[in-house]
């Protein structure tokens, strides 16, 4: 058996892997960290469930790939994941009030192109465009932002560093969020334009 053999990915659905375990994990966090924001008084815990849940976005792609676990569902869930947990987030700040709709809405409309973009390749027979670091340079911002605007808006103790420090890291993040978003409709345009197949998800 030669070595690119022995190191392909799985070509099934690989449900029970261990990244996928890890993805799930992180998926139980998001109606947790609603429960802790929404309806108690542990802010610190909500915090601290969004940034582990969504600060580990990384965790299970490197063990795919480590443990040559590559999987149809982990390609699948791990991007999803990851946008349910921007998604929540986004809803669930704005609804207590700790992001102003308008940012909200230039985040989703962000999604929303993306998704298009997606669409329109899968229609035309491409996979989505190669992640580049950008993309996954802006997507770790904003995922930094949610929690750190948590604790600045419902820890009063923690108002004078964290509220400065979320909302830099907030219009920074949105910036580069559509910028990254630019590239890739860039990266979009010259795959409908020659044809090239690419194989990751964008994030």
């Amino acid at each position: 058996m030669s070595k690119s053999a022995a190191t392909a990915p799985p070509a099934g659905w690989g449900v029970w892997t261990w990244p996928n375990l890890v993805t799930a994990v992180r998926l139980l966090g998001i109606p947790l960290f609603c429960y802790l924001l929404l309806a108690t008084q542990y802010y610190w815990q909500a915090a601290v469930v969004l940034a582990v849940g969504s600060g580990t976005d990384w965790v299970d792609g490197q063990l795919a790939r480590h443990l040559n676990q590559v999987s149809k569902l982990g390609r699948l869930l791990d991007p999803f994941v990851d946008r349910l947990y921007i998604l929540t987030a986004l809803l669930a700040l704005t609804y207590v009030e700790l992001l102003p709709w308008q940012f909200t809405l230039a985040a989703l409309a962000r999604e929303a192109v993306m998704v298009t973009m997606v669409i329109v390749l899968r229609w035309h027979g491409h996979a989505p465009p190669q992640v580049h670091f950008l993309g996954k340079a802006s997507t770790t911002i904003v995922f930094c932002t949610f929690p750190v605007l948590v604790i600045a808006g419902l820890v009063p103790e923690a108002d004078f560093w964290a509220k400065p420090l979320g909302w830099a890291l907030a219009w920074w993040g949105l910036g580069l969020y559509w910028l990254a978003a630019l590239v890739y409709l860039r990266q979009a345009r010259q795959i409908l334009k020659v044809g090239r197949p690419r194989t990751e998800i964008a994030a």
